[in-house]
């Protein structure tokens, strides 16, 4: 989701030459003075004066130009256009790691959940990536230090987070306002780190899942209503239509419950709204939950109606998975819960 110092002091984006003091002309009485004059303030610049001076410089989304010696790829994004390199070697990430590591990119640096750890489905994969802050607040002066070829993040994040970041290293924001596009951000961000065919690979792997999850369930497709539950903290949810795992469930043809089948992202439940939960099988979103708030639904009587309940069809599955995977190895995993739960389950 983010050769550094003559490009923040100067505002520009190149960084091509190292930073050095202007000559000083010295004439013989005042030679020695003023020379000591100009090495004492070169050494009063401290690299906080040097942050600030790059978060405060207003930026422009025109690609620099390449060179003999700096050759690079210009890419239209959600902020711009920017040119990156042909093939990014120290890249920062602030949006969506998992498609960064789906497509075999192994980043210098990324940002966490607010506890500073990386999201738990992705842990297996993030040994060596440096942290750089949380997703609410990155923290521009290890990036800085990381010295990147390409910060990667997307318009979530903000155009004066964008502004910062592009002083700092060629900076791609994708446009992410609009959530069933989620496979276009896969695209564009494979672009960007030259990853193209990759992704196109990623693609077609998940599609041929896709069928076969539908050519498995066969006739009882269509016939088998998926309820989406969250309990996340204090809140409990049902998930619809255009949710992560929502969108998901309507590329492998299985529908909804009536209260569940609606275009937008949740609605937050109640203990007297639990009879919304039902379905033919309940996919149970946890991790993070209150467990006596999980314990006080399911005491209800209310739950002990559902049919998911009766029948022993209630799935409990990562929750941050379904709820915010947004890419392409959340994806898979979805897959996953899905033949585990109604493919698998169904033959033993």
């Amino acid at each position: 989701m983010r050769t550094l110092l003559r490009s923040l002091l100067n505002g520009s984006s190149s960084a091509n030459q190292p930073y050095s003091i202007p000559p000083v002309s010295l004439n013989k009485d005042e030679g020695i003075s003023v020379a000591l004059n100009v090495v004492k303030r070169s050494l009063l610049i401290p690299l906080t004066v040097l942050l600030l001076s790059a978060c405060n410089s207003t930026n422009s989304n025109k690609p620099s130009a390449p060179t003999a010696t700096t050759p690079c790829r210009t890419v239209k994004h959600g902020m711009g256009q920017t040119c990156v390199p042909p093939n990014p070697k120290r890249v920062v990430v602030l949006s969506n790691l998992d498609n960064v590591l789906a497509l075999g990119v192994k980043p210098v640096g990324a940002v966490t959940l607010d506890n500073g750890k990386f999201i738990d489905y992705l842990a297996n994969q993030t040994q060596g990536i440096e942290n750089v802050g949380t997703y609410s607040q990155p923290n521009l002066e290890k990036i800085l230090l990381l010295k990147p070829d390409l910060i990667l993040g997307s318009t979530w994040d903000g155009k004066e987070v964008y502004d910062k970041l592009a002083r700092i290293a060629p900076t791609v924001f994708v446009q992410t306002d609009d959530n069933r596009l989620w496979k276009t951000w896969l695209k564009k961000e494979a672009e960007a780190l030259g990853k193209t065919p990759e992704a196109e690979k990623l693609l077609q792997n998940y599609e041929q899942r896709v069928q076969t999850f539908k050519k498995s369930m066969g006739d009882r497709r269509p016939q088998t209503q998926i309820s989406v539950v969250n309990f996340w903290q204090n809140n409990v949810r049902i998930y619809m239509k255009q949710s992560f795992s929502g969108l998901i469930l309507q590329e492998v043809g299985l529908p909804r419950p009536s209260a569940q089948n609606k275009d937008k992202l949740w609605e937050r439940m109640s203990l007297e709204l639990i009879p919304q939960m039902d379905g033919d099988a309940i996919f149970l979103l946890l991790g993070d939950h209150n467990e006596s708030n999980l314990t006080q639904f399911k005491q209800h009587p209310l739950w002990s109606q559902l049919k998911p309940v009766k029948e022993n069809k209630v799935y409990e599955v990562d929750g941050y998975i379904w709820v915010a995977g947004w890419g392409m190895i959340g994806a898979n995993q979805v897959l996953d819960d899905l033949f585990q739960h109604l493919v698998e389950q169904k033959k033993q």
